[in-house]
C-alpha cells in the first residue's frame, strides 16, 4: 500500500459508481481515476453546468445527476433515478462557511456533510452491492458530537467547530454503518478515507480571511489526485476492509500514498454513534434496510 497509485485500481468495468461532489478537487480526480479504470461513473452534483465538462473528458461511461445534499427532497428525487450501484462514494462536503441553513432548516455543515450522505445512503442501500466510502477528515479532531444540540439552534456558532463535527459524524457513520452491515449478515462493506492536506477548492469558500490563508498554504498541499486516492483505495482494493479508516501514510498524515490510519478514540465511540444515528434517521426521515 505504501506506493499505492491510481495505476494499481483494479479492473472496474461493468462496476458503476455513484459519486457526490464529483464536478470539481477529490470528487472529480476520483470519478477520472475511476473512468479511466472501466467504471460506469455518475456524478452527482447540485450543479449540473459544473459536472458537465467533467463527464465530458471521462467519456461515455459518465453522466451528470442533480443532487443537492442541502435539499432532502433532491436527495430523494436522485436515489430514485438511480437503479443499481456497485460503489457509493460520499465525497461531497462544505467547510466552515457561515452560518446558514439547509432547505430542511439543519446547519448547514451538519446538514451537507452527515445528514444528507445520511440519507442517501439509507435510500441507496438497497441498491448498492459492494461498498460505501464516507469521505472524512483530520478535522474530526476538533469535532464533539453535541447530541443536545446538532444544528446549533441554540449555542454558538463557530464554523471551524461546527465543520469539525460534521466530520467526526462522518467518521462516526461510516463505522456504526460497518458495525450494523457486519451484524446483519450483509455482503455491503462500509470504509472511510481522508485526504490529508489537499489542494482543492473546498478550502476557499469559506467567505472569510482563511480563503487567503488557505491559498497561501495550498502551495504546500499535496495535489487534488493524490488527495483523491485513500478515498479510491476504499473504494477499488480488494484489501480494503469494511470498518477501516485510510489517509496519507507521509507527514502526519498531511500527504503521500494511502494507507491505514487511526482516527481518534471518540470517533470509535460506539454510544454515542448509536444516538447520532436514531437523531439522524428521526431528522432525517430516512431508515436503513439492514
Amino acid at each position: 500500500m505504501s506506493t499505492w497509485s491510481t495505476n494499481d485500481i483494479p479492473d472496474q468495468t461493468g462496476r458503476t459508481v455513484v459519486i457526490t461532489g464529483a464536478n470539481s478537487g477529490l470528487g472529480a480526480q476520483a470519478a477520472k481515476a475511476l473512468g479511466a479504470a472501466g467504471a460506469t461513473v455518475i456524478l452527482a452534483c447540485r450543479t449540473v453546468s459544473k459536472a458537465e465538462p467533467v463527464a465530458a473528458e471521462i467519456g461515455p461511461n459518465a453522466s451528470v445527476a442533480a443532487l443537492d445534499l442541502a435539499d432532502l427532497s433532491s436527495v430523494r428525487a436522485f436515489a430514485e433515478g438511480i437503479d443499481h450501484l456497485d460503489v457509493l462514494i460520499n465525497n461531497a462536503g462544505v467547510m466552515a462557511v457561515p452560518k446558514s441553513r439547509t432547505a430542511d432548516g439543519f446547519e448547514m455543515q451538519f446538514g451537507t456533510n452527515h445528514l444528507g450522505h445520511f440519507a442517501l445512503t439509507g435510500l441507496l442501500l438497497p441498491k448498492i452491492t459492494d461498498r460505501v466510502v464516507t469521505v472524512s477528515s483530520f478535522a474530526h479532531a476538533i469535532g464533539k458530537i453535541d447530541l443536545d444540540d446538532l444544528n446549533y439552534d441554540h449555542r454558538r456558532y463557530e464554523r471551524w467547530s461546527a465543520y469539525g463535527q460534521s466530520k467526526l459524524a462522518n467518521l462516526m457513520f461510516a463505522f456504526e454503518l460497518a458495525r450494523k452491515l457486519g451484524r446483519s449478515g450483509s455482503a455491503v462493506s462500509s470504509m472511510c478515507a481522508h485526504p490529508g492536506y489537499a489542494s482543492t477548492n473546498l478550502q476557499s469558500h469559506t467567505e472569510s480571511f482563511y480563503d487567503r490563508f488557505m491559498k497561501l498554504s495550498n502551495l504546500v498541499a499535496q495535489s487534488a489526485a493524490d488527495g483523491a486516492l485513500p478515498e479510491l483505495y476504499a473504494a477499488t482494493s480488494p484489501e480494503a476492509a469494511s470498518g477501516a479508516f485510510y489517509g496519507p501514510r507521509g507527514l502526519g498524515g498531511l500527504r503521500g500514498a494511502p494507507t491505514l490510519t487511526k482516527p481518534l478514540p471518540k470517533a470509535r465511540n460506539e454510544s454515542v454513534a448509536q444516538s447520532l444515528w436514531v437523531a439522524s434517521e428521526k431528522l432525517t426521515g430516512v431508515t436503513f434496510d439492514l
